[in-house]
């Protein structure tokens, strides 16, 4: 766990560690994170990581990293490679604990086969739809089929010509042989192995058939000597199966102990994985990585740093019920990581040219910058001035509105770190657009400070016109406006709620010197229009910029007024 962030107090499951130790059921904890790898990771997978590699370190243990590989149909390299990638940048390592659970295929098997022999499994017949039609309801209790009481011998046959292919995908399953009148569904004869003829990604051709998640679950869990097996609470129902399966195959002690907590549920947020293949492949986004996207190699693009994420898991905490946390909590969390540590540049985004009349033409001066006022080790830099400048179109007006105290003809403001200029005029193009800002300076208000101590209401951002990096800024909003994207009318598509300007993509924009050389992944603050990252598609003397979040920070607000 990185050094940097606080031991978490102790929440219902910490308690439930503490408790085993002292107790001396265990002499080493072992936690897992369990990722299927049919997607990438999500702000939600982040949550699990934090909670499963934190409780492991808090205690002395340790945490695999273990992929539950059961269906090829829906797993890929690429999903692997980057859940690999995602876990180790939040700041984990598995060290040699990495697993998978097509590696214990042919032990699973060995079980099945066993539970097969004991009557406490059978090869069924019956179609999906009929297994289905006979599972019953939260009401009515199930009917047995036609092959629940094949003999032992004939199941154990058919299960062995299953696995030497001799029969076409979807004919036949093998069944546990539990309880078709039990008042939990998930106990009524669930399947646990099915026919897929599909190569697999780790394992080849070496399978045609695939034990269900369910069943190899706990045995993966009980393999690897996991201690608390913690899961999501759509799971819960489902601890009698994973409880049963590892008693019936004979698994000695101590087991594993699945513990629920409530999933990370986010405002304006899509958390369904198959949504957010959904979105990838009909281009709605630019990828897994667009920075729009709750995955995280998506919060990694869009800047947000491993810390912040972590700082949010700890806070949001671990509950027993499901809750949804506001986005804007999280966003708080980046802008805190971002206050203490992201330097300060200036960047014009929309600009518009400001000409010095009366300041010496092809003069140039330095003035010396604070990077971040909130590290005084992060030290200054020399940012270059001359009579021609860009600023901001709305810092400039030709008729203000009310309370306006930036720019307009007669009216004077502080050129950050720099001098006071009063504006003297406009020119507009065609359109009634302006295009250029006329002004004097005071050339005794070296470094904006009015030598008569004259009130001055505003303060503006500037890049030298002369010494410019031209850059792609990229402003990213929420995918979904509506705090919950799911809830749409019946028959409504649930993509109609995306957002068309989540994504600005503004050329042209102005910024200062010391920006040309930046690298991929280095963050700083715009000063007065947000914190940005330098973006992969970045080139040569052409940096691109992505907006990680903006400088208003409305969560502040709340827990201000909550105190």
């Amino acid at each position: 766990m990185p050094e940097s962030d606080t031991t978490p107090t102790l929440d219902f499951i910490r308690e439930i560690v503490a408790d085993d130790l002292k107790a001396g059921k265990h002499a080493v904890v072992v936690t897992r994170f369990p990722p299927e790898p049919n997607g990438y990771l999500h702000i939600g997978h982040a949550k699990s990581i934090c909670l499963n590699f934190g409780i492991a370190a808090q205690f002395g243990g340790r945490c695999h990293l273990r992929y539950d590989d059961t269906n090829p149909t829906k797993e890929e390299m690429e999903y692997i490679e980057s859940i690999e990638r995602d876990v180790r940048w939040l700041g984990f390592d598995w060290g040699a604990h990495l697993y998978f659970a097509s590696d214990y295929f042919e032990q699973m098997y060995a079980w099945a086969e066993l539970l097969v022999t004991k009557g406490k499994a059978y090869v069924c017949d019956c179609t999906p739809d009929e297994v289905r039609a006979r599972r019953g309801t939260l009401t009515e209790a199930g009917r047995p089929g036609a092959h629940r009481d094949r003999p032992a011998a004939e199941s154990l046959d058919l299960f062995r010509r299953m696995r030497a292919g001799e029969f076409p995908d979807g004919s036949r399953v093998v069944r546990a042989r539990i309880d078709m009148a039990s008042g939990n569904v998930n106990m009524r004869d669930p399947v646990i192995y099915r026919i897929l003829h599909a190569a697999h990604p780790h394992v080849g051709d070496a399978w045609c058939v695939y034990p269900m998640y369910d069943y190899a679950h706990p045995l993966e869990d009980a393999i690897e000597r996991i201690t608390h097996s913690i899961c999501t609470l759509e799971f819960e129902d489902h601890r009698p199966f994973y409880d049963w399966v590892i008693d019936e195959c004979e698994i000695a002690e101590p087991h594993p102990r699945q513990i629920e907590f409530a999933r990370l549920n986010l405002t304006n947020t899509v958390m369904s994985k198959r949504k957010l293949l959904q979105l990838v492949q009909e281009r709605l986004v630019r990828g897994w990585d667009d920075p729009r996207m709750p995955t995280i190699s998506g919060l990694r693009r869009r800047g947000v740093p491993p810390a912040a994420i972590r700082d949010f898991a700890d806070r949001i905490g671990v509950a027993k019920r499901d809750s949804t946390v506001d986005v804007q909590l999280l966003e708080h969390c980046v802008r805190e990581e971002l206050n203490a540590r992201a330097p300060r540049r200036m960047a014009v985004l929309r600009p518009v040219r400001l000409v010095i009349d009366n300041y010496p033409e092809g003069e140039h001066e330095k003035f010396e910058v604070v990077n971040n006022p909130e590290d005084p080790a992060a030290g200054t830099r020399q940012v270059e001035f001359g009579q021609t400048l860009w600023i901001e179109q709305d810092d400039v007006r030709e008729t203000p509105p009310p309370k306006y105290w930036r720019l307009f003809p007669g009216n004077e403001v502080r050129l950050r770190s720099a001098y006071l200029v009063r504006c003297t005029g406009v020119v507009k193009d065609a359109s009634g657009a302006i295009v250029e800002v006329h002004a004097t300076y005071d050339p005794a208000s070296s470094g904006g400070n009015a030598p008569d101590g004259r009130k001055v209401k505003s303060t503006i951002h500037w890049v030298a016109a002369d010494h410019a990096v031209e850059a792609e800024v990229r402003l990213y909003d929420h995918l979904f406006p509506a705090a919950d994207p799911g809830a749409v009318p019946e028959g409504t598509d649930w993509k109609t709620g995306i957002n068309p300007a989540s994504e600005e993509v503004l050329s042209g924009c102005r910024l200062e010197a010391a920006l040309a050389g930046v690298g991929v992944g280095e963050r700083c603050q715009f000063e007065r229009v947000g914190y940005f990252v330098v973006d992969p598609d970045s080139t040569a003397g052409r940096p691109v910029f992505n907006r990680i979040v903006t400088l208003k920070d409305t969560w502040a607000r709340i827990e201000k007024k909550q105190g």
